[in-house]
């Protein structure tokens, strides 16, 4: 059941204070923030007095609410949605499809992926297979979900040196990315993994060993091991819920020897 769905007939003030209480803030801060007065957010919040649209989207900038959440809000007050939501393989999305191609393609031979909200892969450069190899087939198949081949057992987890380390940080990170989002989808996807069997535990990655600055991926390659570090690029002030919610995600050489393991394998 889609999270529109699951909000039909909430009445925007209640989501507006449920989004408020997820950041942590007080009506005072928030109405400070917004420049408007905490007694007109309180009646906002009870439903005494109706938002206006612009009122609406002012309160979710402060929010930092993601563009399909902003556009639930507004129907919630009666409005129309603010943010258009094209498919990424509609005529309307070519430019950004080719941005990210043309992304993916300059970081090579650097492993990167593009992927959507749920972390299903949208795009993938021609270093991925390095990372993906020895996979069972059916975690292959579109749609492919990253960080579910990530960690299955049958995907990259028995490759993964650091294996405990890595689900610790995976699985912090898509904990704090479902919390951010109030996204079901995300915690049940964080559900399913933490399910599954992770090696012995390793630090968190706010416990780092000396001299650790990033948590790395060790992945076991040939008769060797890769190291890598994982970067994650976003587009910058999108205005398309589909362009919003994609991530670039890629894997740099920690050291020489991955460099020249990774520029042999893709030649």
């Amino acid at each position: 059941m889609g999270q529109a769905v699951r909000e039909r007939g909430r009445s925007v003030g209640g989501l507006l204070r449920e989004w408020r209480e997820r950041r942590r803030l007080s009506q005072l801060a928030l109405a400070h923030e917004a420049e408007i007065s905490p007694r007109h957010l309180s009646f906002v919040e009870t439903g005494r007095a109706r938002p206006s649209r612009e009122m609406v989207l002012r309160l979710a900038e402060h929010l930092n609410v993601p563009l399909r959440d902003r556009n639930h809000l507004l129907l919630a007050a009666g409005y129309a949605p603010a943010y258009p939501q094209a498919a990424l393989d509609s005529p309307e999305l070519r430019r950004v499809r080719a941005a990210v191609r043309l992304v993916l393609r300059a970081h090579e031979p650097w492993p990167a992926v593009a992927v959507d909200r749920l972390w299903r892969l949208v795009d993938a450069n021609a270093a991925v297979p390095v990372l993906t190899a020895g996979a069972a087939p059916h975690l292959l198949r579109p749609p492919v979900n990253a960080l579910r081949l990530t960690l299955h057992p049958e995907g990259l987890a028995p490759r993964v040196v650091n294996l405990g380390q890595w689900r610790t940080h995976v699985l912090g990170r898509l904990r704090r990315q479902a919390a951010l989002t109030a996204d079901a989808d995300l915690a049940a996807l964080h559900d399913e993994l933490s399910g599954y069997p992770g090696g012995t535990p390793g630090p968190a990655p706010a416990e780092p060993a000396p001299g650790d600055v990033v948590v790395p991926l060790r992945l076991r390659h040939g008769g060797g091991e890769l190291h890598l570090l994982s970067t994650v690029s976003t587009f910058g002030t999108p205005l398309d819920v589909t362009v919003a919610e994609l991530s670039i995600e890629t894997f740099l050489p920690a050291d020489e020897a991955t460099a020249e393991a990774l520029r042999g394998a893709v030649g």
